[in-house]
């Protein structure tokens, strides 16, 4: 219902497709792209992965409708806020990443806080010149999106100043500190993304699988697995917080990061 998927020339080509909800993420959403990942990774006929938004932008982040919803984790405890978190945006973003085939992010328009959780996993990420990427969650008392790739991704003085601004960075400002590996035109998005996914197809498996797993590796060993582990429990600290002040979700904050994120759409 909200991805598409296709598979042509050993490129799979997972498509997020709710875009009148600026491919907002609900649960059902975030399941049927991890059974995606997982069909691309199974399926022998496929070499590289390219994960792409429908519409005007590549994701909107968590579908958070209020109180009611579960994404909004309105009427939940923290235990169970964390054991949702923990399947739906620690899970399944690490399974994408280690995904032992290359995979490719084709983003344009917002990618906002969990949008982040959906391009970071890929291996190459290549944006349109309208892209902006952000993570406003501050504004609700969170210190940033469960998945922290942000200063992996950013460098720790540009993840702060995003954090801490809760401004957007551009599609410029994310290639010159690596975080895009290009930039270009908003009409040649999916040409240049899928010329990309056809060169890298015409190398052995094995060769892409082995390179995909030394960058990895050497990452975790630097200490990009332990990192993640540790500050998805300090994202968790926000949602004890706001129980324990309030009770979730924090109204005020929360209306305040709605209009925010209505205002980059």
């Amino acid at each position: 219902m909200f991805i598409r998927y296709e598979v042509a020339d050993k490129i799979a080509t997972i498509s997020l497709n709710r875009p009148e909800a600026a491919n907002a993420q609900n649960p059902e959403l975030l399941d049927e792209l991890d059974e995606a990942w997982r069909a691309a990774a199974a399926d022998d006929d496929v070499a590289v992965i390219i994960l792409r938004g429908e519409g005007k932008h590549f994701s909107s982040g968590h579908d958070i409708k209020g109180s009611g919803s579960a994404d909004g984790h309105g009427k939940m405890t923290l235990e169970e806020i964390i054991q949702y978190e923990s399947r739906r945006y620690l899970e399944y973003t690490l399974r994408w990443r280690n995904t032992p085939k290359p995979s490719i992010a084709a983003v344009q328009g917002r990618c906002i806080a969990g949008g982040l959780l959906l391009c970071w996993p890929c291996d190459l990420i290549i944006a349109a010149d309208d892209a902006k990427f952000s993570d406003p969650v501050v504004a609700m008392g969170i210190g940033g999106v469960e998945y922290h790739g942000h200063t992996w991704e950013l460098g720790p003085r540009k993840a702060k100043e995003i954090l801490f601004t809760g401004r957007a960075i551009t599609a410029e400002e994310a290639e010159k500190v690596g975080m895009v590996n290009r930039v270009v035109p908003r009409a040649e998005l999916d040409t240049a993304t899928r010329e990309l996914a056809a060169s890298i197809a015409k190398m052995p498996p094995f060769g892409l699988r082995q390179a995909k797993r030394a960058v990895n590796q050497t990452l975790d060993v630097q200490g990009f697995y332990a990192a993640i582990q540790s500050v998805f429990d300090v994202h968790q600290t926000g949602h004890g917080n706001a129980l324990s002040v309030s009770g979730y979700p924090i109204l005020v904050n929360l209306e305040q990061m709605k209009t925010k994120v209505k205002s980059e759409l």
